[in-house]
């Protein structure tokens, strides 16, 4: 008898339908206790699978660090050494099969990054990444990135050709060797890298060049904003310059000495006189949105910023120069560079050459070989020019107008990308041609633009991209240095040297466009031009012997920050818009205090100190204008509530007593850094309006956009000129007096930051931590909880913020620090903000980072006695 029957026989019926009820519930019950066991053992079996699996693979992927290897290509064994960093130090008997071996060594640390790095540039990420990439994709194609770098590869000297082939068979026999165990990243996204390319290399140049020289965006966004600003508060939001520049061959000038006031006029009136923007502009939303398009996916947020600075023998405590350099980029996993110490005989004399190099690119970029040392910042030349076309005519019969009124076929480029998971998009990317070289239309960018926007380029002229640097590693002296940067077609730099003779220098480098006239040359537009206005055709170069140089000043000291470099009577426009002066300025009153102490001779830890170095003259002003506003309000909103007016008081007493050090655990910086934030969007958006004459094109989520558009590299002395001067054209009508905006915006910074009620406990460094994130491991939290180990550095608050010396951001920052000591290079020293691997579960991963969090640094071993103490791999390439 079953349990059924056994309940039926012994009980009534409605007793016996309720036990048969409890019966089934308990059956399902129990099934559903046994099943969900299940899911979680499966689960389980599956989760821990999934680590061992991917654990596996990072341990597969592993690059082999001793013995020997035989590979195609060498005509004889390859010593690479690793030091105790894993950065590799390579010994050849041949410049050939030196850069075989970087691009094999290179390759086993770095594969997924540079494939990835090449993809961003050609506009292939969609391939691998999905529909979500397709848009950064179009970009990248319709500003013909890759047809750039083809056409330089065909014009190509046979030299340089050569040695990008070597390289490429290099990394070709590196990925046949990690063929069966490629990075996780490739087995993630399940596919295989192709083969390398010289072209590949180009496109990793032209990934450099184009996050240090994209100023179209600017130059857009500065034309919807002015359009829709009254004219007279124009000029000054856009200053060119400031009283705080120190061009690096500018006469010695006493930096600590007080400064005139500036009169309450414009910042700079020769931008207010400028022609109001032409009806209609791009779309404001078309704006934001290419702000988020052209975002780096491989190095997210990456723009123009460093430091660099040189001090003679003169001022160090051994009487040879000292060179710093830290170029601040966007941090990302792993690092941009990529240290490496590459070693022989070359037709120009023997290589021997140490620093960071750029994955996917041979030779050293930055660093020092037995003579000579360099280091580089941004100049930030303005090498592109938007045109607004004259174009009839639709598809195969378009045609654009040129000076003399003669009307030409437009050059149509297809482009195929190719997305993972759906249909190929076919694009039509139509240019014309302005010098005789191609200018592509980029108006397909913007979806509402209804206007034929060109972009004219210097990558588009094949000659300039120059991608070897074997004539930089071999420089006996600066003298040489300086001409073999004579050909470097960009992206230009401010470029700092030091000889082992003891000379020190600053030469601008790279080929910036003359507009106009090569006698009286034009003024550069902020705006697009009209593409048939002579004034702003492209004529030549400035000539390399007139570009902004220095060589052993008096002073005995040369830096640069980014900052303005000309002065007043330079004949030939660079650019516009200079990063913000305060970076330089401090490295100049530091380096020439210390200077002027002769019995306080500058060593390589004071090198580190001022790279490391956190004051903000600017924010110190600004904490005691914003305290004073806060004293002083009228408004009754700030005096009568309690809790508020408390809260302000506090407020005003911490940054009162504020030394100007942006530290971490200080409450003052946050108040100040959060309230310059707040402060543009009180300031643009109520003046930030439709184009006059015109229906709004602002659609009533992006009404308020002033601020977003407001991209201006010294935009920080904008604001400083701002808060100090208080002009009364820009107090917006709801204020009284300056007193009550500023308070107003204090007030406002405060909530919107969430500030805690005890501003005490507000610690900056909690409020702009750093955190540095892997491009795919990222994006998925179950994939993080199945690695099971660190995969970046996670939040963590720091010091610094975008105007002190040491330059970071949420994920931006010094990328590298190098000091270069000509008195004995073994002691100079170099570390990376991560490590030299991009596997988790490599000893290199992030083996560099506490000193780079920390503020200390690393040798940077040179000598073969230097190199072999400090060897702990040692594997030999081998000719197959």
């Amino acid at each position: 008898m079953n349990p059924y029957e056994s309940i039926a026989a012994a009980a009534s019926p409605e007793e016996a339908r309720t036990a048969l009820r409890v019966q089934r519930r308990r059956i399902f019950y129990r099934l559903l206790v046994i099943f969900t066991l299940l899911v979680l053992v499966f689960g389980a079996v599956g989760f821990f699978y999934a680590r061992h699996w991917t654990r596996q693979a990072m341990h597969d992927a592993l690059p082999q660090l001793d013995g020997a290897i035989s590979m195609s290509g060498l005509s004889a064994p390859v010593s690479v050494q690793r030091d105790g960093h894993g950065v590799p130090h390579l010994r050849a008997s041949s410049l050939d099969d030196l850069v075989i071996a970087q691009g094999y060594v290179t390759a086993q640390d770095r594969l997924w990054q540079m494939d990835a790095l090449r993809r961003h540039a050609a506009g292939n990420l969609a391939e691998i990444l999905g529909a979500p990439l397709l848009e950064h994709d179009r970009a990248q194609r319709t500003l013909q990135i890759r047809a750039a770098a083809d056409r330089a590869l065909a014009t190509l000297p046979a030299d340089q050709l050569h040695l990008l082939e070597r390289y490429a068979a290099g990394v070709n026999a590196s990925i046949a060797d990690q063929s069966a165990h490629l990075p996780l990243e490739f087995r993630l996204l399940r596919y295989v890298p192709a083969p390398w390319t010289p072209r590949d290399s180009l496109l990793i140049g032209l990934v450099m060049f184009q996050d240090l020289t994209n100023s179209f965006p600017q130059e857009l966004n500065r034309e919807a904003l002015t359009a829709r600003l009254p004219s007279h508060l124009v000029g000054d939001l856009y200053p060119v310059g400031s009283w705080r520049d120190h061009p690096p061959a500018q006469p010695l000038v006493d930096l600590t000495a007080p400064q005139q006031d500036i009169p309450d006029i414009p910042l700079d009136e020769s931008q207010t006189r400028l022609r109001r923007p032409a009806l209609p502009t791009a779309s404001p939303e078309d704006l934001l949105a290419l702000q988020q398009i052209l975002k780096n996916p491989v190095c997210d947020g990456c723009f123009a910023g460093s430091n660099d600075w040189v001090v003679s023998g003169a001022h160090t405590a051994t009487g040879k120069p000292l060179l710093s350099n830290d170029m601040h980029l966007a941090h990302n996993i792993p690092g941009i560079w990529y240290e490496a110490d590459l070693e022989a005989p070359a037709p120009s004399g023997d290589l021997h050459v140490s620093g960071v190099s750029l994955p996917g690119v041979p030779f050293i970029i930055v660093g020092h070989n037995a003579h000579v040392a360099w280091g580089f910042t941004n100049l930030g030349a303005e090498v592109q020019d938007v045109y607004v076309e004259h174009i009839r005519g639709s598809g195969d019969t378009m045609e654009y107008q040129t000076h003399d009124s003669a009307w030409h076929a437009v050059i149509h480029q297809q482009e195929i990308i190719h997305v993972k998971g759906a249909k190929d998009v076919v694009l039509d990317v139509p240019a014309t041609q302005h010098g005789g070289v191609n200018t592509p239309v980029i108006s397909g960018i913007f979806p509402s633009e209804k206007r034929s926007l060109s972009l004219r380029w210097t990558i588009y002229d094949p000659a300039n991209i120059s991608p070897s640097f074997l004539a930089v590693d071999t420089a006996t002296d600066g003298a040489g240095l300086i001409s073999a940067f004579s050909s470097f077609g960009g992206p230009a730099q401010n470029l700092v040297y030091a000889d082992d003779q003891g000379h020190i220098g600053y030469h601008a480098v790279g080929k910036i466009p003359i507009r106009g006239n090569i006698v009286t040359p034009s003024p550069i537009s902020p705006v697009p031009a009209d593409a048939l206005d002579p004034a702003q055709d492209w004529v030549g170069t400035i000539p390399y012997d007139n570009l902004p140089q220095a060589t052993d000043p008096p002073n005995g000291i040369l830096a640069t920050a980014n900052a303005r470099v000309t002065s007043d009577d330079y004949p030939y426009p660079i650019t516009l818009n200079w990063a913000a002066p305060y970076r330089n300025e401090r490295i100049w009153k530091v380096l020439t205090a210390r200077a002027a102490e002769t019995k306080d001779h500058l060593t390589a830890a004071d090198m580190l100190a001022l790279q490391t170095d956190v004051y903000s003259d600017v924010d110190h002003v600004i904490a005691q204008r914003l305290a004073y506003a806060l004293d002083h309000t009228t408004k009754a909103e700030f005096t009568t509530e309690k809790v508020a007016a408390k809260r302000l008081h506090q407020a005003a007493d911490l940054l009162r007593d504020w030394n100007g050090n942006v530290e971490a655990d200080a409450a003052a910086p946050a108040i100040v850094v959060a309230t310059r934030a707040a402060l543009w969007p009180l300031l643009l958006d109520p003046q930030f309006t439709s184009q006059p004459g015109t229906k709004s094109d602002l659609q009533p989520g992006v009404r308020r956009t002033g601020a977003a558009l407001y991209t201006w590299g010294n935009k920080s002395y904008a604001e400083e000129w701002l808060i100090m001067h208080t002009p009364s054209r820009w107090l917006p009508p709801a204020y009284s007096c300056w007193d009550d905006f500023l308070t107003a915006a204090v007030s406002k910074a405060l909530a919107d930051s969430h500030a805690p009620a005890d501003l005490s406990r507000w610690h900056y460094g909690e409020f702009r931590p750093i955190n540095i994130e892997h491009p795919i491991y990222s994006q998925s939290p179950i994939l993080q909880r199945v690695l099971g180990l660190p995969t970046s550095p996670g939040p963590q608050p720091q010091s610094g913020d975008d105007v002190t010396v040491k330059q970071v951001g949420h994920s931006f920052g010094p990328s590298e620090r190098f000091t270069a000591d000509l008195s004995e290079l073994d002691n100079s020293t170099l570390n990376l903000v991560l490590g030299e691997s991009s596997n988790p579960l490599s000893v290199w991963f992030m083996d560099q980072w506490p000193a780079w969090y920390h503020g200390t640094t690393f040798p940077l071993p040179f000598s073969h006695a230097a190199v072999d103490a400090a060897t702990t791999h040692t594997l030999t390439l081998t000719p197959k």
